[in-house]
């Protein structure tokens, strides 16, 4: 296990190697520049020059990506252009809201559509097949912009029963924070209901077809202990893999839901800065979801042998 786990720990320095490469060269490519966003169109070249030397924008671009990979070695993540804060303690602060968003709505996606798919693969080709399929693939359809607009236009203009904007820290109020985020939490939850969906009953297909399963069911082993004890354990090792890409993909694209509900999260932070041409900052949320990405990626691959007793570990 030591030894798979190293292999492992081993591929993902070069993966994140690259990926700061290729954070540091798209940063560069965003038009504008910050000196001339932060001092006006009518600054004084002389105070523009200055200030392009004190952020080190009149370095060389290898010399200017050396200092940051230096920094980021030592744990400096820089400090934000607009407002000189430091960018770690700013992003761990924006994580924790759509950590806790993302997070809850796989896991909820995940308990609605592994079992809706084990049952639509256990009577395949029937009505009740072909309505779980209907409705995951129109889940599956729908962009999340659009389901979360009619969501707030029902639950909160409509019904009243919900906040439509703002936000609160759970910190300061559990309940009134929890109010900000169902709304949130449901439109993610839906929308990976149906990818879900549709792998775990693709799995499930496949392993209802092994001859272990036709060999329990002829010992008259009761229908629903062959689906738990036999398909199920064996069906959910791809669909975890999917639920570990779905996972990385929500941290890295919730920007668009954080917008629609105005929660002060890192996808919005990372707009924000892209408009501000905010280089520091922008790095840093790349670079911070990339390593997530990475880190979960790898989670779900040292977990993988749990479920799939095919995968050795030596």
């Amino acid at each position: 296990m030591l030894g798979y786990l190293a292999r492992r720990l081993a591929m993902t320095i070069p993966t994140l190697l690259l990926v700061a490469i290729a954070v540091f060269a798209l940063v560069r490519l965003i038009p504008g520049d910050p000196v001339q966003v932060m001092l006006g169109d009518a600054a004084d070249p002389a105070q523009a020059a200055q200030l392009r030397a004190q952020l080190g924008l009149d370095q060389p671009i290898p010399v200017q990506f050396m200092h940051w990979i230096a920094k980021l070695a030592a744990g400096d993540f820089g400090h934000s252009i607009t407002n000189n804060l430091a960018v770690l303690p700013l992003i761990l602060d924006r994580f924790q809201v759509s950590a806790v968003i993302v997070l809850v709505a796989v896991a909820a996606a995940a308990c609605i559509a592994v079992p809706a798919g084990l049952v639509a693969a256990w009577k395949q080709n029937s009505l009740l097949d072909l309505s779980v399929v209907g409705g995951a693939t129109l889940l599956l359809s729908i962009p999340s912009f659009w389901l979360g607009l009619l969501l707030l236009l029902l639950f909160g203009l409509k019904l009243k029963w919900l906040p439509v904007i703002g936000y609160v820290p759970f910190a300061e109020d559990f309940w009134q924070a929890s109010s900000f985020i169902v709304l949130p939490i449901a439109t993610l939850t839906m929308v990976e209901i149906g990818v879900l969906t549709r792998m775990a009953r693709a799995a499930s297909i496949e392993v209802l077809r092994l001859e272990y399963v036709t060999h329990a069911r002829a010992k008259g082993v009761p229908e629903w202990r062959v689906l738990a004890r036999h398909v199920l354990p064996n069906a959910f090792a791809p669909t975890w893999t999917l639920i570990g890409l779905v996972l990385g993909h929500l941290l890295g694209g919730i920007a668009v839901i954080e917008t629609v509900f105005t929660l002060p999260g890192l996808g919005r932070l990372l707009v924000d800065s892209i408009f501000a041409r905010d280089y520091p900052v922008v790095q840093g949320c790349l670079l911070f979801t990339a390593v997530i990405y990475v880190v979960v990626n790898l989670i779900v691959d040292l977990c993988y042998p749990l479920f799939d007793p095919r995968v050795t570990v030596a």
